[in-house]
């Protein structure tokens, strides 16, 4: 199965930004969704963000309207996840996922998944 590969996690502090990639060669990247989920230690794993293949939808978990913006470079086969004003609270692995659906916010549709960045924001 295609590989799905994220990079960009890394220690910023609160209000700081940083910008997630997602790549997955070998893949027809416009056929897919794309999906953001995160997973702080101790809780479950839980929707960020979505784009639709086309990049015309996207959808955001409320926690992060306004600070988060996702998109995607289909010509690329990229997709990237803009984090602007960081709280301590978003600190968690992030996982990149493809879904085979138009538009997906559940985890149970996507079925391609990466092995997560890690996001550790300080106070």
């Amino acid at each position: 199965q295609a590989q799905v590969v994220e990079s960009g996690g890394g220690l910023v502090q609160a209000g700081g930004s940083l910008t997630l990639s997602c790549a997955a060669p070998g893949l027809i990247f416009s056929n897919y969704a794309v999906g953001w989920f995160r997973q702080a230690p101790e809780k479950e794993r839980e929707f960020v963000a979505a784009i639709s293949a086309s990049g015309s939808r996207t959808d955001y978990v409320d926690s992060v309207k306004g600070r988060f913006t996702i998109s995607r470079d289909n010509a690329k086969n990229t997709a990237h996840l803009q984090m602007n004003s960081l709280k301590p609270e978003d600190t968690a692995v992030y996982f990149c996922a493809l879904s085979p659906f138009a538009q997906a916010t559940v985890a149970l549709r996507y079925d391609r998944w990466g092995r997560g960045t890690q996001v550790t924001v300080t106070s």
